[in-house]
């Protein structure tokens, strides 16, 4: 058995708790679409923080140039960086993958004002953990942000590699899609939101998605401690995905029993 299905294995148990998730029965409508994206945004956000993190580690950055000690990795991860930071939207102009959301938080009419205001005042790593705190948004949502920040700061390839490629999302996308296409299209353009789902399901299943745990591999070889520390933020990047999840639902729960007694 190979280190990647062991892995796989490992995780599976959980895995499995982020996909029968009881937060998939209440997203049946746009405005569960809309407040589900307005934290959502936040690991889209922090999903590219890691990616710069790998980047940084795992390419030469920085001047005077010198060469990258691999360069399979290197290019795994230049590949992804291209799709993630610099794709083509719609229109065919440059743009990331999260700007293509935050576009598309404001045509479908998602309070984007929260992650705009982190973003504006930003400046390095600890200001993120302090202004997070300020931010109006659920608290599993800081939390996995959070997260996010201490693997960041771990410097550790192996295990910011383990964050950025489990826990993700795998079936919003499907989900989202179903849903515009049984919403009334004269009531509202989404045009942006389907196409930045379609290409996520695209990169990720047919290039992102392979290219990351051939980069895990890669890392960590036949090392079995960095493959241990893997499985262990695998998981934890996991469970904290259903956490996440955990705190979008309570939301979306309010919101509706708000609704019901009007």
């Amino acid at each position: 058995m190979s280190n990647l299905h062991k892995l796989e294995v490992y995780i599976a148990d959980v895995r499995a708790q982020l996909a029968s998730h009881k937060i998939y029965k209440n997203l049946n409508s746009i405005p569960d679409i809309k407040l589900f994206m307005e934290d959502h945004v936040f690991a889209v956000w922090d999903f590219m923080s890691l990616l710069k993190a790998l980047q940084n580690l795992l390419t030469t950055t920085s001047t005077p140039w010198k060469p990258s000690n691999n360069s399979i990795t290197c290019r795994f991860i230049n590949e992804i960086v291209l799709g993630e930071e610099s794709d083509l939207n719609e229109s065919n102009v440059p743009m990331s993958h999260f700007e293509m959301y935050l576009e598309a938080m404001q045509q479908i009419g998602a309070n984007s004002s929260e992650i705009e205001k982190l973003i504006n005042n930003i400046s390095d790593e600890s200001s993120v953990i302090q202004l997070i705190e300020q931010c109006e948004i659920q608290e599993e949502t800081k939390n996995f942000v959070r997260f996010t920040f201490d693997v960041i700061r771990s410097q550790k390839p192996h295990c910011i590699a383990s964050a950025f490629t489990f826990g993700r999302e795998d079936i919003i996308p499907e989900m989202f899609l179903e849903i515009l296409k049984n919403t009334d299209h004269k009531a509202a353009t989404f045009s942006k939101l389907k196409y930045y789902l379609e290409r996520h399901i695209e990169l990720d299943g047919d290039e992102h998605g392979p290219l990351s745990l051939q980069m895990i591999d890669k890392l960590c070889g036949n090392d079995k401690t960095k493959w241990r520390e893997v499985e262990i933020i695998a998981k934890e990047s996991i469970a904290k995905r259903i956490d996440l999840w955990n705190g979008v639902n309570k939301r979306l729960i309010a919101s509706k029993e708000n609704a019901l007694s009007y």
